[in-house]
């Protein structure tokens, strides 16, 4: 860059965020397959003043259904009046919430396959044009995502030229750039 001029910095804000509900890989009890579907139906079984709660899904080769642990004997006034009610709804926002709790999945013994099921917002839509770029990425649920695929995804680069800028510092953050991540974080793209 020429010593008389000055290096142009933007900013934009990206947006993780699901738009279907994740795969979920768990052997199933009548078949050899491991991938289950679920579309936020939930079973809810009173027993007296306990409450009984599951979340359906079914198995995409043979449709046995399996019942996924949300609640075991919870007592009814302990539980908030809105996810009771959307238990009762099948809220399909409450179950994406829900399969994103850790404990959930270890309960269940299950993990989440979000390849198909995530999209990037960006605001502005469309990158600034800019020689040094800070990028602000927020999770808006626990989606454990591959933080090089994520910057391919949002700069329109392939993951290894992303792994490359990682290498020679024109890529840098405060947070690790490899590996998996689902918190927010920041970087920033010294294109120049």
């Amino acid at each position: 860059m020429p010593e008389n001029t000055f290096a142009v910095r933007a900013s934009t804000r990206w947006y993780v965020r699901p738009h279907a509900l994740p795969t979920i890989r768990r052997r199933c009890r009548a078949c050899p397959s491991t991938e289950l579907r679920t579309q936020g139906r939930f079973r809810v079984n009173a027993n007296h003043k306990l409450l009984d709660v599951w979340l359906l899904a079914l198995c995409v080769a043979c449709g046995d259904t399996a019942k996924l642990t949300v609640l075991e004997r919870g007592q009814v006034r302990a539980i908030d009046p809105a996810m009771l009610a959307g238990f009762h709804a099948n809220d399909a926002a409450l179950a994406a919430r829900l399969l994103t709790d850790p404990q959930l999945a270890h309960r269940n013994g299950l993990t989440l396959d979000w390849s198909e099921a995530w999209r990037l917002d960006m605001d502005p839509i469309e990158l600034p044009k800019a020689d040094i770029l800070d990028v602000d990425v927020t999770f808006t649920h626990r989606i454990p995502l591959r933080t090089t695929t994520l910057i391919a995804l949002g700069l329109d680069v392939p993951r290894a030229e992303v792994t490359r800028h990682i290498a020679t510092g024109r890529l840098t953050s405060a947070e690790k750039l490899t590996g998996r991540r689902a918190r927010d974080f920041s970087f920033v793209m010294r294109w120049e």
